[in-house]
């Protein structure tokens, strides 16, 4: 076969499995979205009237439906507790390290723990989830036809994708986003197959529902020039806000776990705590998605307090919800609480700034865009998405402008770090935003050299002359009785050394030679930037941070392999 027809088979191939990819995560996003209007059918016009009680003007009952829902999501939990959380940190967990699998009972339970979370007003978006579902749906299609593990990586980003894209009908975006996320950046021959998938499901979003996404956003808004600065101002005390968020959520997670409290009360405490803030808010998008408050942020019918007001609210209750062991996602919480902020912003300058056209609902857009960048470390994804959901390029300088200071005030403030990434950390994974991948898809682990070659810290640099001659390597690492890895050793520390030294035990010479270490769970990236802070050929891998026990060793030529591997992985050509 020649090379042309093998390139057209192999293309052929890639669009066929594109489309079934767009395909499935769009029908996942259609059977998610149907279950979630049905749970909230169940809980809002059948459960709600049945423990309403007024007090004052305010609905009781209100704050009774999430914890309702949290005992059935406790269930899954007990039995999944993997369920917790939005789904894209998992998709980036399996792309990165698990080869492009994500086993389909995982799939299905969270499926229905998240439709019962948000259908039971749970204060999370289906958009995390739905992309998660999208991905899981096409790693099965994967596995099925045994695909290899590069194709699998790339068609579950397409699932993502396609699922995004659905929920938005935002193909473009919903594109970006699998690209920024996953693969941390844009690999130009690996867009056709994603943006063939994000289509996909789109269409049959559109196909099915008529209608993907309910944010309804006023048309012929614009602004000024001289708004520019407010802008970027925006832009920076949102970026602030994202990072502070950020931390705060996974604090508030971090506090449930460890709370001496039965598993199964957690997530109806959790409920109970978002069902007593939206009991007073009912109506503006507290419980569940929220796009009926962001509606009336938009079109400027919420004062200053109320809209501030509003973004708190749902700050605590998206917090709550995921801290206590919900499954959801951040992605319609951070759109919301950016729109509530960026609204806020607007009317404020429209009172100090008379003069100026000032319309809230571009600075409500940038808002968003900004603190959701900030969020996600994702700011192409949000200036395509605003671009797209108004169908103007009016509104792109102020949204570009917020969104990219967001972005970087974000980034400067949580290392690098995402609110999806920082999931991972939390797992023992590195993962860093904002460049693309290559080591960063290969853990430790897999280039590791399993049988190290290694020196006792009570040999002698004599022992370890002859171990050099008879190996070959330049560098060992050094164990104690235990096989915990006490320093580094190698040809340097020989160097001009007279045989009088050498006699001495090895131990005596590791004070003067700082090392560093790596693990199997961080990427080769990180084994790199390591290598080079310490200027090492060779890193010992031990088995965790609490436990030295040598495990391996990886060196620069174990990383310069896994470079050109995963460069060749990378790519579908």
């Amino acid at each position: 076969m020649s090379s042309r027809s093998r390139y057209v088979k192999k293309w052929g191939v890639v669009i066929v499995f594109s489309i079934m990819a767009g395909l499935v995560g769009g029908l996942g996003a259609v059977l998610f979205r149907i279950a979630i209007s049905f749970v909230h059918r169940i809980f809002f016009d059948w459960i709600l009237p049945r423990v309403t009680y007024e007090v004052a003007g305010v609905n009781l009952g209100y704050a009774l439906l999430p914890a309702f829902g949290a005992l059935i999501v406790a269930i899954f939990v007990l039995r999944y507790p993997e369920i917790r959380g939005n789904g894209i940190p998992e998709v980036i967990e399996a792309v990165i390290f698990k080869g492009g699998n994500i086993p389909g009972s995982f799939a299905v339970v969270k499926t229905l723990a998240t439709a019962v979370t948000i259908g039971s007003g749970g204060s999370v978006g289906r958009e995390g989830p739905i992309g998660f579902i999208g991905a899981a749906l096409t790693a099965i299609l994967a596995r099925w036809f045994n695909l290899s593990k590069e194709m699998k990586k790339l068609l579950v980003t397409c699932g993502l994708a396609a699922g995004i894209a659905g929920t938005f009908n935002t193909p473009l975006a919903g594109a970006m986003f699998a690209l920024e996320v996953v693969y941390m950046g844009a690999f130009s021959i690996n867009l056709v197959p994603i943006f063939v998938a994000a289509i996909t499901g789109n269409a049959l979003t559109l196909a099915v529902l008529k209608r993907a996404v309910e944010i309804d956003i006023p048309s012929g808004i614009g602004h000024s020039l001289p708004e520019l600065p407010l802008f970027f101002i925006l832009g920076l005390a949102m970026g602030l806000l994202a990072a502070a968020y950020a931390r705060f959520l996974y604090a508030v997670i971090e506090r449930f776990s460890r709370a001496g409290l039965p598993e199964i009360s957690k997530p109806v405490l959790g409920g109970l705590g978002v069902g007593f803030v939206g009991m007073f808010f009912p109506t503006y998008g507290i419980f569940g998605i929220g796009y009926e408050g962001m509606r009336l942020a938009f079109y400027g019918r919420l004062t200053v307090g109320l809209l501030v007001t509003l973004a708190l609210a749902k700050m605590l209750a998206t917090a709550l919800t995921l801290g206590s062991g919900h499954s959801g996602g951040v992605f319609a919480p951070s759109l919301y609480i950016g729109t509530m902020f960026g609204a806020a912003f607007g009317e404020i300058v429209r009172i100090l700034f008379p003069s100026f056209t000032v319309s809230p609902a571009v600075y409500a857009l940038a808002g968003m865009a900004a603190f959701f960048s900030g969020m996600t470390q994702a700011p192409l994804t949000q200036i395509l998405m605003v671009t797209e959901l108004t169908r103007s390029y009016a509104v792109l300088p102020p949204v570009m402008t917020s969104a990219t200071i967001g972005f970087l005030t974000a980034r400067f403030f949580l290392g690098g770090e995402s609110i999806y990434t920082l999931k991972l950390r939390m797992k023992g994974y590195h993962v860093k935003t904002g460049k693309p991948v290559i080591l960063e898809t290969i853990s430790v682990g897999e280039v590791m050299t399993t049988t190290p070659v290694y020196v006792h810290k009570d040999d002698t640099l004599l022992d370890v002359e002859h171990l050099i001659s008879e190996t070959g390597h330049d560098c060992f690492p050094v164990v104690d009785e235990d096989m915990r890895v006490v320093g580094v050793i190698g040809v340097r520390d020989l160097l001009k050394k007279p045989t009088s030294l050498k006699r001495m035990r090895v131990e005596r010479f590791l004070n003067s030679r700082p090392f560093a270490v790596t693990y199997p769970t961080e990427t080769a990236e990180d084994a790199f930037e390591k290598l080079m802070e310490f200027d090492m050929n060779l890193l010992p891998v031990v088995r965790s941070e609490s436990d030295p026990t040598l495990v391996g060793v990886i060196t620069k030529k174990d990383i310069y392999k896994a470079y050109y591997r995963g460069l060749e992985g990378m790519y579908i050509e």
